[in-house]
């Protein structure tokens, strides 16, 4: 499959995500982030741990897998602090570091964003370490600023993980292979986007499931806060449960978060013989295979059920993306400057090459 049969495939599949968002937006997030959530970060772990995660050091992954325990821990115990079991940890664990521990789980995320940076710029392990520690002292410092917060907090792991580095991806694809489809299609990703708060209608034949409202909103702590986030900075008031399924400015939210979440799995498996993330050790498939089939089940099951035991490997595929999220930042950069003329181009020398040049 060449590039431009891809890049036309991916404009396909960012229709076809942009139709059943407008039909159905809450009921095809759920679906999406149940079905194809779990079945891409389970592939993508594997794809990225086969490639040291785009660090300069083979175990830099570790401090991003800590970090992620760690937000797991706070989030577990946070969520379920009224079981009997649980309940004598929470106390223990607010009476030790205070209530704010829990409030303070963006930190992890903070902290595993910047310490990703260290893992691309540095190959020294002590600036990495002092990189790591002064980022922590930062987030500490900066864990009352409420846009800080938000950011980390709600829209990092979330919109800006499906959406924004989505978006750079297509465009750093675009530029490397100088592909007109290319460009077209991330025209057409923005434009997906835009539209569903240009064109806001109300569809009669539609109204969100008692289910879905449920799963969404999971008492005010559920995939809702995104939503909510976003609404507002478009509109202030009060945010009822009709103003997020049934008004048009939640309909609009609704459906730009399903499109998005949807076009970023299907974008992952349609690049599937370029990034190959399907060659990997027949063990690792079968593991992955069997870990997808039990999540869609634990979902099936129970939506918040499947949503808690699966959150750690969910946030654990954002943060080991990380470091390729500053690479494809860095390779935009270096690619546009190519273009315009202002760099040139890196001589990528293979194996032949390199002999032919020693043999001269």
């Amino acid at each position: 499959m060449n590039t431009k049969t891809i890049d036309i495939t991916n404009i396909g599949l960012m229709l076809l995500s942009c139709a059943l968002a407008y039909v159905m937006p809450f009921e095809l997030f759920l679906f999406s982030y149940a079905v194809l959530g779990p079945l891409h970060y389970l592939t993508e772990i594997t794809w990225l741990k086969q490639r040291d995660c785009f660090t300069t050091g083979k175990k830099d992954y570790i401090f991003l897998i800590v970090p992620c325990v760690i937000l797991t821990f706070i989030v577990l115990v946070g969520t379920y602090h009224d079981k009997p079991v649980v309940d004598g940890l929470y106390e223990f664990c607010t009476s030790l570091f205070g209530l704010k521990f829990f409030g303070s789980a963006y930190i992890m995320i903070f902290v595993a964003f910047f310490s990703a940076l260290a893992f691309v710029l540095f190959k020294d392990g002590l600036y990495k370490l002092i990189f790591i520690l002064v980022t922590l002292f930062l987030g500490i410092i900066l864990k009352d600023v409420r846009p800080i917060f938000i950011f980390f907090a709600i829209f990092l792991p979330t919109l800006i993980h499906v959406f924004v580095f989505t978006g750079l991806f297509i465009i750093l694809g675009a530029l490397k292979n100088r592909s007109i489809t290319g460009i077209v299609s991330a025209l057409v990703f923005v434009l997906c986007a835009v539209i569903f708060f240009i064109w806001k209608p109300i569809f009669h034949f539609y109204a969100a499931t008692d289910y879905a409202q449920q799963a969404v909103y999971m008492g005010g702590n559920g995939f809702a806060t995104v939503n909510m986030a976003i609404i507002s900075f478009l509109q202030n008031g009060r945010i009822s449960m009709e103003t997020l399924f049934q008004s048009q400015v939640g309909l609009s939210v609704g459906r730009f978060i399903a499109f998005a979440y949807t076009y970023h799995y299907l974008n992952w498996f349609s690049k599937t013989e370029v990034i190959k993330w399907h060659k990997v050790p027949a063990k690792w498939l079968a593991a992955v295979v069997g870990l997808w089939i039990f999540s869609v089940v634990l979902y099936v099951y129970d939506y918040k059920t499947g949503l808690m035991a699966l959150y750690f490997l969910s946030m654990l595929h954002v943060f080991l993306e990380f470091p390729l999220n500053y690479r494809s930042v860095i390779g935009i950069v270096e690619e546009s400057r190519i273009f315009a003329g202002f760099q040139k181009p890196k001589v990528v020398k293979t194996k032949a090459v390199a002999a032919t040049a020693r043999k001269k």
